[in-house]
């Protein structure tokens, strides 16, 4: 409500600034009905909203002035100098009330019955012949707002402008740092790191202009939930939490669609019936909860009913007669798995079509447009119980952290959230891995088979045979991970998305461009289409074989996948990968403080710092060089960079814990590459920084 009351005085006090000239030139135009019904439109907007909120004084006087604007309007009165002079104290008075109300939250008390009484007598027909004495203070000497200081109102289109010219002062800050990035000259470091910073705090400003409230994109649901429930006789309940997460408004226009068809497959395909429900042991209503949040730079959606759930043996069993694969391929997949075919073009499993969903378009749809803006969706459900549809988008597409690549004599950028890890093999293909399945090459990474797709080859460039050594970098689209392999490989920087030209926007390997350091232009891939053109996303006998002999793979032993790294002289950690999010190097200008903690600004958001060095009580201080390995760690929805001084390797191996005298932070030792590591309590250590940083701020609360 405080809300919804701020946004009310702002939207009136811009009103009421024109008002009062507008009222005035209507005294010397009486016949100009566009003055007459923008004055009107004025008085009806400030009685309908205060009408919703309650304030009754308010609305009782707005009511009757907008009663004798309506007469004016329809002819019914002409406008004369007695007749503006009403006008302008009933507005005398909204002005009052709307003073008092933004200082004090509350609506004054007053008695308005003889200039209500006297507004109305013009609807009589006929003027009045008693003056209403003057009950409302001098607010002429008061039009200056707090609320409306506070807030300005800006054209969408400057601020696309200010966007543009932000991002091109980000490409020659990222050209500034190249050239500068040799040289030995303090003075031009410090200048260069300063306009660094500054450039970023800029970008940072403008993005958040940009942003709006996700509840914008939820306003038509409510409707949909209640008509669905109608047409359906089913009794269906809508919970929205975290309408106010914001995101950029180009994003928030892309994510309507996907959104109503989650909510609309949710209502029709997902709740059951009352009486089905009752035999279930389920409430009457079913319940459709959406619910979003921020989440390491990223924003969530989530989509979660209570309803009857997804059979993964009729989806087996429907993608199976469709051909979508064999049956023994089928019977070798998780049920995740096969739930996936939920997004596939044309697919449905409901019995009948209806005039809401049921023809097999709305998932493909969510699925085609989140990606479009870079985002990913997964479905998970549990027959019986309900299903969950969460999303994962940007939260801006105008400028976005990149891994810039080489392929032949071209560079291109691969947007990082597509982006999981880098393999670099130094031998050709064929051997370290490598090998052909079904013709289609793969590479056995940890003990599962990932499908290869060359960047060279689809993009009809000459193979290099020669070459010693290639890169694997690692992608996801769609669910499904495969590797790109390239010729080279840059550094991540923010680039500055530029669209395709007209002639361009049918490329599937291609989702913009943006300009490097250098002044050249580089293609941004999009990942998912390239997925699509290489037919690694949807080869379905080439796909199944993978997965079946990954799964395969990951049954044989105890296997660990482990990262191992040095902390310290002669600190040797291992961690379990799979608690890893992601490695990164951190410039070490970029550590900053809060207080005595130590933070760092991280896709989009600002996250703690652990020197596990130091934590463990290997070193007193940071290691004195420009880089910082990170691992990133995530706890309940928290991300953590842990700092160590080495990455020493990725292995898969069984491993035998030996246990040894009590230590903090360490789960006990094995022996690793004929090396004694120690096992690092990683999501312990995190929880325990996380555990103090929330004492500080009670303390300080």
């Amino acid at each position: 409500m405080e809300e919804l009351l701020h946004d009310f005085l702002t939207e009136s006090n811009e009103n009421l600034q024109q008002l009062d000239r507008d009222i005035v030139a209507l005294e010397q135009h009486p016949d100009d009905s566009e003055l007459v019904n923008r004055i009107f439109r004025t008085i009806h907007t400030i009685k309908g909203t205060c009408g919703f909120i309650g304030l009754d004084r308010l609305e009782a006087v707005a009511h009757a002035a907008e009663s004798v604007l309506n007469a004016v309007r329809e002819g019914e009165l002409r406008v004369d100098r007695a007749l503006v002079s009403d006008v302008l104290a009933a507005v005398d008075v909204i002005k009052h009330i709307l003073d008092v109300l933004e200082r004090t939250q509350r609506e004054p008390a007053g008695d308005d019955t003889a200039l209500v009484a006297r507004l109305e007598t013009w609807l009589g027909g006929g003027a009045p012949d008693v003056m209403v004495p003057d009950t409302a203070p001098d607010v002429h000497l008061e039009h200056r707002s707090a609320v409306g200081d506070s807030t300005l109102r800006v054209h969408v289109g400057l601020l696309d402008k200010l966007m543009t010219l932000v991002g091109e002062l980000v490409l020659d800050r990222n050209r500034l740092v190249q050239i500068t990035g040799g040289r030995d000259d303090p003075a031009l470091t410090s200048t260069v790191q300063h306009l660094n910073r500054v450039s970023s705090d800029l970008q940072e400003a403008v993005m958040r202009t940009r942003m709006q409230p996700i509840g914008g994109a939820w306003t038509k649901l409510p409707r949909l939930v209640r008509d669905l429930g109608a047409s359906s006789g089913k009794q269906i309940q809508l919970e929205m939490h975290g309408a106010e997460t914001e995101l950029d408004r180009q994003i928030l226009q892309a994510i309507t669609d996907p959104l109503t068809h989650m909510v609309r497959n949710s209502g029709d395909h997902g709740i059951e019936s009352g009486d089905v429900r009752r035999r279930a042991g389920k409430a009457d209503a079913g319940t459709i909860r959406l619910n979003a949040y921020h989440e390491g730079g990223h924003v969530i959606i989530e989509v979660r009913d209570d309803g009857a759930g997804i059979s993964a043996a009729r989806v087996r069993n429907k993608a199976i007669d469709r051909g979508l694969v064999t049956r023994e391929a089928a019977d070798a997949m998780s049920d995740a798995q096969v739930l996936r075919f939920i997004f596939e073009p044309g697919f449905s499993t409901a019995e009948r079509v209806t005039n809401v969903s049921g023809r097999g378009v709305g998932m493909d749809v969510v699925r085609t447009n989140i990606e479009r803006i870079g985002g990913q969706v997964e479905l998970q459900s549990t027959e019986g119980q309900g299903t969950v549809v969460r999303v994962k988008i940007p939260l801006t597409l105008a400028i976005i952290p990149a891994l810039v690549v080489t392929s032949g004599r071209q560079r291109y950028a691969i947007p990082q959230v597509n982006l999981l890890e880098l393999v670099r093999l130094s031998d050709a293909p064929g051997s370290q891995g490598v090998e052909l399945l079904h013709g289609a090459p793969v590479y056995r990474l940890r003990g599962s088979l990932l499908p290869l797709v060359f960047l060279g080859e689809q993009l009809g460039e000459t193979a290099d045979e020669s070459r010693a050594q290639f890169n694997i970098v690692v992608l996801q689209a769609d669910g499904r991970t495969f590797g790109l392999v390239v010729d080279g490989l840059s550094d991540t920087e923010e680039i500055v998305v530029k669209p395709l030209g007209r002639h361009l926007q049918g490329l599937d390997a291609f989702s913009g461009a943006t300009i490097m350091g250098d002044g050249s232009v580089a293609l941004i891939l999009d990942v998912p289409g390239l997925a699509r053109k290489s037919r690694v996303a949807d080869d379905g006998h080439a796909r199944e074989t993978v997965q079946r002999e990954a799964r395969g793979a990951g049954d044989a032993g105890d296997v660990r996948s482990l990262l191992v790294v040095q902390c310290g002289a002669r600190g040797r950690l291992a961690v379990e990968l799979a608690s890893v999010n992601r490695l990164e190097e951190f410039r070490r200008d970029a550590v900053e403080y809060a207080g005595e903690r130590m933070v760092a600004q991280y896709r989009g958001d600002v996250i703690p710092l652990v020197a596990l060095s130091v934590h463990l009580g290997h070193a007193s201080a940071l290691p004195d060089r420009e880089r910082l390995p990170v691992v990133v760690h995530t706890r309940s929805g928290r991300t953590v960079g842990v700092l160590v001084d080495r990455i020493i390797d990725i292995v898969d191996q069984e491993i035998v814990v030996h246990q040894t005298r009590p230590r903090p932070g360490i789960l006990g030792t094995t022996v690793i590459q004929g090396r004694v590591t120690d096992l690092l309590d990683l999501d312990g250590i995190v929880a325990g920084h996380l555990a103090g940083d929330d004492a500080e701020t009670e303390a300080a609360a």
